[in-house]
């Protein structure tokens, strides 16, 4: 999340993962998108379900219940990838985050959010921001760039470049 010293309200969209309810702030965020068949691509890490190619553009679509050790669940009608922006390396690169189901976009005062626990929860305490309470649920705040640190995006991105056809593999 961007630095929130200097700003009072904070704008998040929240999702779904089983009963856990998450969020990530709009400014990471570029849309949501119904679920889509995924290309799996060969040697990807294992929470890296493949890509999808959306207006052109190849995107990395990841299972954050695999990176969160969360049991696999099947897609429903409900399944969507939320396409969210991470800085690598100055540059901002498209990511595909699969959610359970997206459930609407929340305003809060930052001084409402609170630090997580340091045990009990089911995601790693590196990657949550903070939790605010919301109507009838506890928001984990994700910390996008905590999630997808710089290791995590040059794996994904990997795969990738070495899977990109080159001028000898075309001439063949």
């Amino acid at each position: 999340m961007a630095d929130l010293d200097h700003v009072d309200g904070l704008q998040v969209l929240s999702f779904t993962l089983d009963s856990d309810h998450f969020a990530i702030g709009i400014d990471s965020i570029q849309e949501v998108i119904e679920y889509k068949n995924v290309t799996r691509v060969p040697r990807s890490p294992e929470f890296m379900q493949g890509v999808i190619n959306l207006r052109g553009q190849v995107i990395s679509v990841v299972d954050l219940r695999v990176l969160f050790s969360m049991p696999i669940k099947d897609v429903t009608l409900d399944t969507c990838i939320i396409i969210i922006d991470v800085n690598v390396e100055g540059e901002r690169c498209p990511i595909g985050i699969v959610a359970d189901s997206v459930r609407e976009v929340v305003e809060f005062d930052v001084s409402d959010i609170q630090p997580a626990p340091k045990i009990g929860l089911s995601v790693d305490n590196r990657f949550i921001y903070g939790m605010v309470e919301q109507q009838d649920a506890l928001l984990i705040l994700l910390s996008i760039q905590q999630v997808f640190d710089a290791d995590d995006i040059q794996q994904l991105l990997d795969p990738l470049q070495e899977e990109a056809p080159t001028s000898e593999d075309i001439d063949a």
